[in-house]
């Protein structure tokens, strides 16, 4: 079986399983799947990166951004779009969660081979399965392999309006890198939609959450995945609108916040640091 999947992966995978154990409804995302798949140890909640207090905000940050992607895939599939692309899918749970919708809709997941294969035999050991219109598409970033020449030989259609979601990859990738992916996207067919998450510059962050992302800061460079780059919203948008998007749009982690966590009688509320560009062409 191929190796699991980084750490990352695991660890959101884990944080939208906690939400469900241990925050009181309403939850904001419900999902427990990612949780079978990963089969962690009895003892995971006692991870220190699952502390249910300590890591309050980052697994409310998760839930949110998931939540906010899902609301966005369904109203686009409700005006026809057809087709749905996960940059770096890693452990998403969407097709096994919300098929009514997602079966609407051809979801391509892309994410390095190991990953992909891991999941598609995770899916099968499961029971869940990989129905025909859920492409897992193998690409090795590490080789320069073109994921849109993957894409395409997976049956994705250029002429056909598109929703394409990346999220927690960009602080990853070069500034250059997330530009060129941007000039391939702003070629999507009219009416398509990009919703990338980025990280803000520390001095951005509310001054509580700054400790936190200095740990995430710290956790990642010790996994050998650092944060290399952190973007303005005005930076990002310019970004976007360079690489020939149309229009851009800035949704602030407390935007998300306001939008899924008011009322909320147990004062969860995502960190701050982590933002959406949506852009169309």
């Amino acid at each position: 079986m191929a190796e699991v999947p980084d750490n990352t992966a695991v660890r959101t995978a884990l944080w939208r399983a906690m939400h469900v154990r241990v925050d009181p409804p309403p939850h904001v995302l419900e999902d427990e799947i990612g949780l079978r798949l990963v089969a962690p140890d009895a003892d995971w909640r006692s991870r220190p990166d699952m502390d249910p207090i300590g890591t309050s905000g980052f697994r409310a940050s998760m839930v949110a951004r998931a939540r906010f992607v899902e609301d966005l895939v369904a109203e686009q599939a409700d005006h026809g779009v057809a087709q749905y692309v996960l940059l770096g899918a890693g452990l998403d749970t969407f097709a096994q969660r919300r098929p009514e919708i997602a079966s609407r809709l051809t979801v391509f997941e892309i994410d390095q081979p190991d990953t992909q294969a891991w999941k598609r035999q995770r899916l099968t050991e499961l029971d869940l399965g990989v129905p025909d219109w859920l492409r897992l598409v193998p690409v090795d970033f590490e080789a320069n392999q073109s994921w849109w020449a993957q894409l395409i030989a997976a049956g994705f259609e250029p002429a056909r309006p598109a929703v394409v979601t990346s999220t927690g990859v960009s602080m990853y990738l070069t500034k250059e890198t997330t530009a060129a992916t941007l000039r391939q996207l702003s070629a999507l067919a009219p009416g398509s939609t990009l919703a990338m998450t980025f990280l803000l510059p520390t001095d951005l962050l509310a001054a509580t959450d700054r400790s936190g992302l200095k740990a995430s800061e710290d956790g990642a460079r010790a996994a050998g995945t650092p944060f290399i780059s952190f973007y303005t919203p005005q930076e990002m948008q310019d970004l976007a609108r360079e690489a020939g998007f149309k229009a851009t749009q800035h949704v602030s982690g407390t935007a998300l916040a306001d939008r899924y966590f008011t009322d909320r009688t147990d004062g969860l509320r995502p960190s701050t640091g982590e933002d959406f560009l949506l852009a169309t062409t």
